[in-house]
Protein backbone atom coordinates (compact mmCIF):
# COMPACT_ATOMS: atom_id res chain seq x y z
CA UNK A 1 0.00 0.00 0.00
CA UNK A 2 1.05 3.39 -0.35
CA UNK A 3 1.91 5.63 2.62
CA UNK A 4 3.99 8.82 3.65
CA UNK A 5 7.07 7.63 5.90
CA UNK A 6 9.61 9.46 7.77
CA UNK A 7 12.73 7.47 9.30
CA UNK A 8 14.43 10.86 10.71
CA UNK A 9 12.99 14.16 12.19
CA UNK A 10 12.91 17.37 10.47
CA UNK A 11 10.17 19.33 8.18
CA UNK A 12 7.99 18.02 5.94
CA UNK A 13 10.28 17.21 3.30
CA UNK A 14 11.68 14.27 5.52
CA UNK A 15 7.96 12.44 4.18
CA UNK A 16 8.56 10.25 1.45
CA UNK A 17 5.48 8.69 -0.66
CA UNK A 18 6.33 4.81 -0.29
CA UNK A 19 5.28 1.49 -0.90
CA UNK A 20 4.74 -0.65 2.51
CA UNK A 21 3.16 -3.30 3.33
CA UNK A 22 -0.54 -3.55 4.66
CA UNK A 23 -0.99 -3.92 8.11
CA UNK A 24 -3.01 -6.99 9.85
CA UNK A 25 -5.61 -6.56 12.33
CA UNK A 26 -5.24 -7.39 15.82
CA UNK A 27 -7.53 -7.86 18.83
CA UNK A 28 -9.98 -4.63 19.47
CA UNK A 29 -8.73 -3.03 16.28
CA UNK A 30 -10.18 -2.21 12.73
CA UNK A 31 -8.54 -1.85 9.59
CA UNK A 32 -9.86 1.31 7.82
CA UNK A 33 -9.31 1.81 4.16
CA UNK A 34 -8.41 5.71 4.39
CA UNK A 35 -10.49 7.90 2.52
CA UNK A 36 -9.51 11.53 3.86
CA UNK A 37 -6.53 12.86 6.55
CA UNK A 38 -6.33 16.40 7.64
CA UNK A 39 -3.38 17.83 9.31
CA UNK A 40 -2.88 19.33 12.38
CA UNK A 41 -0.42 21.43 14.89
CA UNK A 42 -0.13 17.82 16.09
CA UNK A 43 1.10 16.05 12.96
CA UNK A 44 4.06 18.92 12.46
CA UNK A 45 4.97 18.46 15.95
CA UNK A 46 5.28 14.92 15.62
CA UNK A 47 7.34 14.75 12.51
CA UNK A 48 9.88 17.77 13.36
CA UNK A 49 10.23 15.67 17.09
CA UNK A 50 9.04 19.39 19.36
CA UNK A 51 8.84 20.23 21.22
CA UNK A 52 11.99 17.86 22.11
CA UNK A 53 10.71 16.45 25.49
CA UNK A 54 8.27 14.83 23.11
CA UNK A 55 10.87 12.55 21.62
CA UNK A 56 10.92 10.57 25.12
CA UNK A 57 7.58 9.44 23.37
CA UNK A 58 8.15 9.53 20.00
CA UNK A 59 11.92 8.29 19.96
CA UNK A 60 14.73 10.00 20.86
CA UNK A 61 17.02 10.02 18.00
CA UNK A 62 14.96 8.86 15.89
CA UNK A 63 11.02 8.32 15.16
CA UNK A 64 9.45 5.32 16.12
CA UNK A 65 6.67 4.87 14.34
CA UNK A 66 7.66 5.48 10.65
CA UNK A 67 3.89 6.18 9.37
CA UNK A 68 3.13 9.99 10.42
CA UNK A 69 -1.01 11.61 10.59
CA UNK A 70 -3.76 11.35 13.06
CA UNK A 71 -6.78 12.37 12.07
CA UNK A 72 -8.87 10.51 9.35
CA UNK A 73 -12.25 9.36 7.49
CA UNK A 74 -12.66 5.73 6.10
CA UNK A 75 -14.61 2.92 5.49
CA UNK A 76 -13.96 -0.60 7.87
CA UNK A 77 -13.14 -3.39 5.37
CA UNK A 78 -11.72 -5.74 8.62
CA UNK A 79 -12.90 -5.81 12.19
CA UNK A 80 -10.63 -7.88 14.63
CA UNK A 81 -11.94 -10.25 17.63
CA UNK A 82 -13.08 -8.32 20.43
CA UNK A 83 -15.00 -5.70 18.86
CA UNK A 84 -18.32 -4.97 19.49
CA UNK A 85 -20.17 -1.85 17.55
CA UNK A 86 -18.62 -1.41 13.95
CA UNK A 87 -19.01 -4.15 11.00
CA UNK A 88 -17.39 -4.03 8.26
CA UNK A 89 -18.81 -1.36 5.60
CA UNK A 90 -18.98 0.77 8.06
CA UNK A 91 -17.67 4.64 7.41
CA UNK A 92 -15.76 5.86 10.62
CA UNK A 93 -13.62 8.69 11.53
CA UNK A 94 -11.21 8.50 13.95
CA UNK A 95 -7.25 9.82 15.40
CA UNK A 96 -4.41 8.21 16.20
CA UNK A 97 -1.69 9.92 17.05
CA UNK A 98 0.96 7.39 17.88
CA UNK A 99 1.18 4.98 14.93
CA UNK A 100 0.29 7.36 12.43
CA UNK A 101 -2.43 6.94 9.27
CA UNK A 102 -0.98 9.01 6.45
CA UNK A 103 -1.30 5.93 4.76
CA UNK A 104 -4.26 3.76 2.23
CA UNK A 105 -5.15 1.67 4.91
CA UNK A 106 -4.60 1.75 8.87
CA UNK A 107 -5.03 -0.86 11.71
CA UNK A 108 -6.79 1.33 14.49
CA UNK A 109 -8.31 0.76 17.93
CA UNK A 110 -12.04 0.54 17.78
CA UNK A 111 -12.03 2.67 20.71
CA UNK A 112 -10.69 5.91 18.68
CA UNK A 113 -13.07 5.36 16.47
CA UNK A 114 -16.64 6.16 15.61
CA UNK A 115 -19.71 6.24 13.19
CA UNK A 116 -19.86 8.68 11.10
CA UNK A 117 -23.23 10.64 10.12
CA UNK A 118 -24.78 9.82 6.92
CA UNK A 119 -25.21 13.25 5.95
CA UNK A 120 -21.37 13.78 6.24
CA UNK A 121 -18.98 13.46 3.66
CA UNK A 122 -15.18 11.86 4.37
CA UNK A 123 -13.79 15.10 4.19
CA UNK A 124 -15.77 17.18 6.53
CA UNK A 125 -15.30 14.08 9.15
CA UNK A 126 -11.68 13.52 8.77
CA UNK A 127 -11.24 17.46 9.71
CA UNK A 128 -12.95 17.03 13.06
CA UNK A 129 -11.23 14.41 15.54
CA UNK A 130 -8.42 16.24 16.87
CA UNK A 131 -9.39 19.73 17.06
CA UNK A 132 -12.96 18.69 17.68
CA UNK A 133 -12.45 16.93 20.39
CA UNK A 134 -10.13 19.37 22.26
CA UNK A 135 -12.46 21.99 21.58
CA UNK A 136 -15.38 19.51 23.42
CA UNK A 137 -13.10 18.65 26.24
CA UNK A 138 -11.88 21.95 26.66
CA UNK A 139 -15.08 23.67 27.23
CA UNK A 140 -17.38 20.38 28.82
CA UNK A 141 -15.09 17.83 30.24
CA UNK A 142 -12.73 20.37 31.67
CA UNK A 143 -14.11 23.64 31.49
CA UNK A 144 -17.80 22.93 33.18
CA UNK A 145 -19.76 24.86 30.83
CA UNK A 146 -23.27 25.23 31.62
CA UNK A 147 -25.97 27.20 29.76
CA UNK A 148 -26.13 30.42 29.58
CA UNK A 149 -22.47 31.04 31.15
CA UNK A 150 -19.96 32.99 28.92
CA UNK A 151 -17.12 32.16 27.08
CA UNK A 152 -13.99 34.09 25.58
CA UNK A 153 -12.42 31.99 23.42
CA UNK A 154 -9.04 33.09 22.10
CA UNK A 155 -7.44 31.87 18.96
CA UNK A 156 -11.30 31.02 17.49
CA UNK A 157 -10.99 31.07 13.77
CA UNK A 158 -8.40 28.11 13.21
CA UNK A 159 -9.26 24.43 13.90
CA UNK A 160 -10.07 24.42 17.43
CA UNK A 161 -11.23 27.47 17.87
CA UNK A 162 -14.20 27.49 15.07
CA UNK A 163 -15.45 24.17 16.18
CA UNK A 164 -14.98 25.79 20.16
CA UNK A 165 -17.54 28.37 19.33
CA UNK A 166 -20.14 26.03 17.70
CA UNK A 167 -19.65 23.70 20.45
CA UNK A 168 -20.45 26.39 23.09
CA UNK A 169 -23.26 27.73 21.27
CA UNK A 170 -24.89 24.13 20.71
CA UNK A 171 -24.22 24.37 24.93
CA UNK A 172 -25.91 27.18 25.56
CA UNK A 173 -22.99 29.14 26.12
CA UNK A 174 -22.72 33.27 25.19
CA UNK A 175 -19.30 33.25 22.99
CA UNK A 176 -16.80 36.27 22.43
CA UNK A 177 -14.23 35.15 19.93
CA UNK A 178 -10.89 37.06 19.93
CA UNK A 179 -9.13 37.14 16.35
CA UNK A 180 -7.94 38.59 13.63
CA UNK A 181 -10.08 41.34 12.19
CA UNK A 182 -10.59 39.99 8.59
CA UNK A 183 -11.75 36.92 10.48
CA UNK A 184 -14.11 38.82 12.98
CA UNK A 185 -17.21 38.23 9.93
CA UNK A 186 -16.05 34.41 10.08
CA UNK A 187 -16.41 34.11 13.54
CA UNK A 188 -19.63 36.08 13.46
CA UNK A 189 -21.30 33.64 10.81
CA UNK A 190 -20.44 30.44 12.78
CA UNK A 191 -22.28 31.88 15.64
CA UNK A 192 -19.48 33.97 17.95
CA UNK A 193 -22.37 36.67 19.47
CA UNK A 194 -19.56 39.36 20.28
CA UNK A 195 -16.05 39.15 18.82
CA UNK A 196 -12.46 41.24 19.26
CA UNK A 197 -10.09 41.64 16.72
CA UNK A 198 -6.20 41.34 18.41
CA UNK A 199 -5.40 43.76 16.13
CA UNK A 200 -6.84 46.45 16.85
CA UNK A 201 -7.22 45.82 20.62
CA UNK A 202 -4.72 45.00 23.36
CA UNK A 203 -6.26 41.62 24.51
CA UNK A 204 -4.04 42.01 27.19
CA UNK A 205 -5.97 44.90 28.77
CA UNK A 206 -9.09 43.55 28.46
CA UNK A 207 -10.69 44.03 31.96
CA UNK A 208 -14.34 41.87 30.96
CA UNK A 209 -15.11 38.99 33.48
CA UNK A 210 -16.16 35.37 31.88
CA UNK A 211 -16.96 32.86 33.07
CA UNK A 212 -14.76 30.54 31.39
CA UNK A 213 -11.66 31.36 29.68
CA UNK A 214 -10.22 28.93 26.59
CA UNK A 215 -6.85 30.05 24.91
CA UNK A 216 -6.28 27.65 21.76
CA UNK A 217 -3.41 30.78 20.34
CA UNK A 218 -1.15 30.08 23.27
CA UNK A 219 -0.43 33.71 23.79
CA UNK A 220 -2.41 34.39 27.05
CA UNK A 221 -0.33 34.63 30.03
CA UNK A 222 -1.77 33.69 33.71
CA UNK A 223 -2.92 37.80 34.37
CA UNK A 224 -4.94 37.29 31.76
CA UNK A 225 -6.33 34.02 32.65
CA UNK A 226 -7.32 35.42 36.30
CA UNK A 227 -8.38 39.02 35.52
CA UNK A 228 -10.91 37.67 32.60
CA UNK A 229 -12.29 34.40 33.78
CA UNK A 230 -13.61 32.72 36.77
CA UNK A 231 -11.62 29.81 35.37
CA UNK A 232 -9.37 29.15 32.62
CA UNK A 233 -8.27 26.54 29.93
CA UNK A 234 -5.22 26.37 27.80
CA UNK A 235 -5.00 24.84 25.32
CA UNK A 236 -1.90 25.94 22.83
CA UNK A 237 1.12 27.77 24.27
CA UNK A 238 3.70 30.05 21.44
CA UNK A 239 6.78 29.00 23.60
CA UNK A 240 7.70 26.34 25.84
CA UNK A 241 8.83 29.07 28.73
CA UNK A 242 5.31 30.77 28.56
CA UNK A 243 3.63 27.41 29.40
CA UNK A 244 6.05 26.95 31.68
CA UNK A 245 5.46 30.47 32.76
CA UNK A 246 1.78 30.15 33.20
CA UNK A 247 1.51 26.84 34.83
CA UNK A 248 4.23 27.45 37.56
CA UNK A 249 2.00 30.62 38.56
CA UNK A 250 -1.56 28.98 38.58
CA UNK A 251 0.37 26.27 41.31
CA UNK A 252 0.85 29.04 43.69
CA UNK A 253 -2.67 30.64 42.88
CA UNK A 254 -6.89 29.46 43.79
CA UNK A 255 -7.60 30.64 40.47
CA UNK A 256 -9.04 26.97 38.70
CA UNK A 257 -6.80 26.48 35.22
CA UNK A 258 -6.44 23.45 33.66
CA UNK A 259 -3.80 22.55 30.60
CA UNK A 260 -4.80 19.36 28.80
CA UNK A 261 -4.35 16.87 25.74
CA UNK A 262 -7.53 15.53 24.19
CA UNK A 263 -7.90 12.05 24.36
CA UNK A 264 -9.66 10.23 21.60
CA UNK A 265 -12.98 7.84 22.47
CA UNK A 266 -15.67 7.02 20.86
CA UNK A 267 -17.95 8.36 23.13
CA UNK A 268 -16.73 12.31 22.75
CA UNK A 269 -16.50 11.72 19.04
CA UNK A 270 -19.75 10.27 19.24
CA UNK A 271 -20.98 13.72 20.69
CA UNK A 272 -19.32 15.45 17.36
CA UNK A 273 -21.08 13.44 15.11
CA UNK A 274 -24.14 13.86 16.72
CA UNK A 275 -24.07 17.31 16.86
CA UNK A 276 -22.89 17.70 12.86
CA UNK A 277 -26.14 15.45 12.20
CA UNK A 278 -28.31 17.64 14.04
CA UNK A 279 -26.80 20.93 12.09
CA UNK A 280 -25.32 22.56 15.38
CA UNK A 281 -21.34 21.66 14.37
CA UNK A 282 -20.41 22.10 10.46
CA UNK A 283 -16.27 22.13 9.54
CA UNK A 284 -14.88 24.89 7.50
CA UNK A 285 -12.70 23.57 4.99
CA UNK A 286 -10.62 26.00 4.08
CA UNK A 287 -8.21 24.10 1.77
CA UNK A 288 -8.50 20.42 0.23
CA UNK A 289 -4.86 18.47 -1.17
CA UNK A 290 -4.55 15.40 -2.99
CA UNK A 291 -2.57 12.75 -0.49
CA UNK A 292 0.11 12.90 -2.80
CA UNK A 293 0.08 16.79 -1.29
CA UNK A 294 0.40 15.82 2.49
CA UNK A 295 3.61 17.16 2.75
CA UNK A 296 2.71 20.51 1.25
CA UNK A 297 -0.75 20.26 3.60
CA UNK A 298 1.53 20.36 6.28
CA UNK A 299 3.68 23.18 5.08
CA UNK A 300 0.77 25.29 4.67
CA UNK A 301 -0.90 24.51 8.40
CA UNK A 302 2.92 25.18 9.98
CA UNK A 303 2.07 29.13 8.63
CA UNK A 304 -0.34 28.92 11.20
CA UNK A 305 -2.94 31.64 9.22
CA UNK A 306 -5.48 28.70 8.65
CA UNK A 307 -9.50 29.52 9.06
CA UNK A 308 -10.89 26.23 10.05
CA UNK A 309 -9.34 23.27 8.28
CA UNK A 310 -7.11 21.08 5.75
CA UNK A 311 -7.54 18.45 4.43
CA UNK A 312 -6.14 15.68 1.77
CA UNK A 313 -8.30 13.29 0.11
CA UNK A 314 -7.03 9.35 -1.50
CA UNK A 315 -8.64 9.30 -4.48
CA UNK A 316 -10.49 11.73 -6.49
CA UNK A 317 -14.03 10.95 -5.46
CA UNK A 318 -13.50 10.68 -1.76
CA UNK A 319 -17.59 9.73 -0.87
Amino acid sequence: MKAFTKTKYGGPEVLKLSEVEKPKVKDGQVLIRIKANSANPADWHVIRGTPYFARLSFGLFKPKHKIPGSDFAGVIEEVGSNVAGFNVGDRVFGEMLNEGVFAEFACAPAHVCAKMPANATFKEMAAVPIAGLTALQALITHGKLKKGESVLINGSSGGVGHFAIQIAKAFGGEVTAICSSKNIDFVKSIGADHAIAYDKVDIHGLDKKYDLVIDNHGNLNFSDFSRMGNRGIMVGFTTMNQMISVVSKSAFSKFPLKVFTASANTKDLGTLANLIENGKLKPHLEKEFNYKEIPQAIAYIEKMHTRGKVVMVWNETPD
